[in-house]
Formats: structure tokens, sequence, C-alpha cells
């Protein structure tokens, strides 16, 4: 073995969700030993954390059957399940087909969400409600979707064609999420050119994406099903296909022995025996991904299982209850006001360790209810749950909601 495979080899072992779980916990060991340069750490609030999840869990979901932390969820207003209501009437060929075109939909959407901003608003007409952050964008792109915005297809709309992602032209979006000057939404060139990027990979890789079809994103529904063994997928398997297949598109950061590492930081911190040592993986969106594309794969007939192999989501909502209830504590109380790089060490900070306090709130609510995982998965935590209470500790310190730290997102981060 040449020292740059060995380095490769080293690299590729950083796009996974175990790679993940290891930096956040020797992120979060060093923040108990005090040694953070921006957070100290309070394990004392973490039963505080837990009733709070808990009580919007029950809110939510009274009888506590509580679904996976997915994009499907945000489709889903006033107990309507927009989706589901226009898939059902569609003939669909066969299961696979259908499942091609929820992918496709799951990673457009994924793609475009984003932090929105606290201003930006969606005007839903079905209810003429005005809808923002993450479920103002969920039901903008599924409109766009559902209208055909990304097919080239004029008689099949749900589809995701390469070739009119690779030359997506900017006011398609802007359009489509009815963006003003009194209307702003936050990194919308980003999300436009995350697309390009995606249909020009598309149209590079047919091996992957065009088995069973034109380039679309979809096509990495049969990629999987290729992977599956006597029809079961583990949920690990999902988001190395999604780093692997999908890592080219994001935006150059940092790589190594020319493999791009996507949303992985650096931290002075973090050890390692190897040249991965001062990196500190988090894949949040890839994350957000895998867990939105576990159902199209169970509605096709798959069982897909360890479910917990993935990690909580290291973004704003998750990150910002343990801010707002203490179990993290900022060491300037300065940095508050300050806006923060994605990549500077106080967002690298944050971000590691709300993955490793995720693990630890969902061991305390399951312990709370009398569940295990495989009852109440993580997946389910973060649904029931982490994010929910986030939003809710948010708005209860702050009237617009923000999130207590700010940070500059380039859209295809936060």
């Amino acid at each position: 073995m040449t020292p740059a495979t060995a380095t490769e080899q080293q690299a590729r072992s950083l796009l996974s969700a175990q790679a993940v779980r290891a930096r956040a916990e020797q992120m979060l060991a060093i923040g108990l030993r005090g040694d953070l340069t921006h957070f100290t750490v309070d394990l004392d609030r973490m039963d505080a954390v837990a009733d709070a999840v808990l009580a919007v869990t029950r809110r939510s979901y009274p009888t506590l059957n509580v679904p996976f932390h997915a994009r499907w969820r945000h489709f889903v207003r006033d107990g309507v399940d927009r989706w589901a209501d226009i898939a059902d009437t569609v003939a669909w060929p066969d299961r696979a087909a259908r499942a091609r075109a929820e992918f496709d939909l799951a990673i457009v959407s994924v793609l475009l969400d984003a932090g929105a901003g606290a201003v930006w608003r969606y005007r839903d007409a079905v209810t003429g409600a005005d809808v923002g952050r993450s479920e103002g964008l969920a039901l903008a792109s599924l409109d766009m979707f559902a209208n055909g915005a990304f097919s080239s297809d004029a008689q099949n709309p749900f589809r995701v064609d390469a070739d009119v992602l690779a030359q997506l032209p900017l006011d398609r979006l802007q359009t489509g999420f009815q963006v003003t000057d009194h209307n702003p939404l936050l990194g919308l060139e980003g999300r436009a050119d995350l697309l390009r990027r995606l249909g020009r990979h598309l149209l590079d890789r047919s091996d992957v994406f065009a088995l069973n079809d034109r380039p679309r994103p979809g096509g990495l529904f049969d990629h999987l099903a290729a992977k599956a063994v006597g029809g079961v997928i583990a949920a690990p398997v999902i988001l190395a296909a999604v780093l692997s297949e999908l890592g080219p598109i994001w935006p150059s950061r940092l790589a190594l022995a020319g493999v791009p590492l996507g949303d992985c930081w650096r931290h002075p911190a973090i050890t390692a025996d190897d040249a991965t040592a001062g990196l500190v993986p988090l894949h949040k969106l890839s994350q957000w991904l895998s867990y939105s594309l576990i159902e199209p794969l169970q509605r096709a007939g798959f069982d897909v299982t360890d479910i917990d192999g993935l990690t909580g989501l290291a973004e704003y909502r998750n990150g910002g209850l343990f801010v707002d209830l203490g179990v993290l504590r900022l060491r300037d109380a300065a940095d508050a006001e300050r806006s923060h790089a994605v990549d500077s060490l106080l967002v690298v900070e944050w971000r590691a360790l709300t993955v490793a306090l995720l693990d630890r709130i969902a061991e305390r609510v399951r312990a709370k209810l009398g569940r295990n995982s495989q009852e109440l998965p993580l997946a389910s935590v973060l649904e029931g749950g982490t994010w929910a209470a986030g939003r809710a500790a948010a708005f209860e310190r702050r009237s617009d909601g923000a999130s207590p730290l700010k940070v500059i997102s380039d859209g295809t981060v936060f």
C-alpha cells in the first residue's frame, strides 16, 4: 500500500456516521475537562433538557408513536400530508417508480433546506398562510416539484432531470421561493449553484444515476436497491452512498488526498494518529437527507435497519437547545452578539458538542419513557423532540425565534 493510498483511505473514513460520532465524543470529552476554547459544558442541566424534549413530544405526539425526523414531516400542514395526497393519485408503474420520484423530491428539497433567515416567508396557496423557515422552504420546494419546475417532460412533472438542474436559472428559484426585496431569502445564489452542481454531477455519473432512467437524483434509489442484501439496507449504507455519490456537488472546502470531505472542519484539539488529526466531520445535510430517504425505501419494500447508526444533526435548533437551556455556556458572553463563520472554532465546537449531547438526551428520554432504541430511535427523538424543543426555547427567549448564536451561512450548511 502506497502512502497516498493510505491517506486516501483515512480521508474516506471521515465520510461516515461512525466518524461523526467518534469525533463528537472526543469534543465532548475535551469540553468536560474544561479545555475547549469557547464553551463550558454543564451536564447537570441535561435533565431539564430531557424534560423539555418530552413536553413538546407529548404535545405533538400524545400516543408517543413518533415518526422519523425527515423532510416528509414538513410536507404535512394542518394534518394534511400534501405529498401523500399527490402521490396517491398518480398511477405509478411500480413501487420503484414512486420511490425514484420521492428520492427526486427529497434530495432537491433537502438541498434547498439551509437556513432561510428570520424574515423570509412563503405564501401557501392552499391555506393563504405565510410560512417561514424549514416548513416554508419545504412547501415551496414541493410546489415547484409538483408543478414540474425540475422536469424536462411536460407530461410527467413529478421528476427531477439532471439537464434541467444543470441549467437552472436563478429566477426560477427566486419565483418559486417568492423572493423579493421585501422577502429576502438567505443564500439564494448558493442554493441555485448547489442544484446546478448536482445536475452536472448526475450527468457525469450516469453509471450511478441513470441505471433505469435518464440521469436524475432518483437514480440513487436504484443504486441503493442494488446494495440491499435479502431486502435489507442499513441506514449507514444510505449515508455512505449519499456522501460518496453526492459528495462532489458541495462547494470546495476541505479535501484530503483529493477526497472532498464535505461538511468537515478543522479544530486543533481533535487528535488522531493519522492524517485525519484535527478534522471534525459533521455531515448535517447529508444525514438529514439520509433520514429522509428511509421512508421511500420502506414504501418500496425494503427493511431499513440500524437507524441509530446515524447521528443527531449538528444544526442550530438542536444546538440552540443546549445553549438556551444552559448545558453549553459561552466563555465569552459577547460571542452571543458576534457573527461567526461556519469554519470558526466556536461553531465547530458547538456543532460537534451538539451531536454528542443528542445521544445522551436520547438515552435520558428513553429512560424516562421506559423505551429502548428500537422502540424510540434517535431519529424519533429528534422529531419528537429536540428540534421542536430547540425552536420553542428560541421563541421563549427571542421574539423572532432566532438562534442564540449568529452563524454566517452560505446556504449549504445550516
